[in-house]
């Protein structure tokens, strides 16, 4: 990946404080990082998040922001891990959704992977956009108004700003080069 692409660039990774799927996390990190970006961990409680390897406790990474403190305007993108609990959770924290929201609303680039998508399908955001997911999430984008490919990566650049998804850890490559080049 090419490096100082994303310099002076800061990407929120919002999460719940518990339940992420641990790679989804790292790896677009890394490439953020990798690429000059500085990746900060937003959620809805101070302290740790609590990251899991499918249905196994992960490690914890350290929680940079709260999100009712983070300031959509700081950053430059928005990356929304999946992980079956962590956007579940998201989606019934108000502060969350809006936090997502306001990177749509903004025009600003996000990039979801997995379930992570639960958190902008709460948000309306997903009305008229097409994206991919974990396949059990067609039925909610499509009852959201939105269009559901199944694909390694889609980017929609039918709203304001780019909307890129992925559907799982396999993908994670195409994910996290796709964030690089685009965000």
């Amino acid at each position: 990946m090419a490096t100082n692409t994303l310099q002076g660039k800061t990407i929120a990774f919002l999460v719940a404080n518990e339940g992420i799927e641990q790679v989804e996390l790292t790896e677009p990190w890394k490439a953020v990082q990798e690429a000059g970006g500085t990746p900060r961990l937003v959620a809805p409680e101070a302290g740790e998040a609590q990251a899991f390897n499918h249905l196994d406790k992960g490690d914890t990474f350290p929680v940079d922001v709260m999100v009712a403190d983070a300031d959509p305007s700081s950053f430059d993108g928005l990356v929304l891990p999946g992980g079956v609990a962590n956007p579940d959770t998201l989606r019934t924290q108000p502060d969350a959704v809006a936090f997502a929201k306001a990177f749509v609303d903004a025009g600003k680039p996000v990039a979801v992977i997995c379930h992570g998508p639960w958190t902008l399908v709460e948000s309306g955001a997903v009305s008229g956009r097409t994206l991919t997911s974990w396949p059990s999430l067609q039925t909610d984008v499509r009852n959201a108004g939105g269009t559901w490919v199944d694909e390694e990566v889609h980017v929609d650049e039918s709203g304001p700003g780019v909307l890129i998804s992925s559907r799982k850890p396999d993908d994670l490559e195409a994910f996290s080069r796709t964030i690089v080049e685009r965000f």
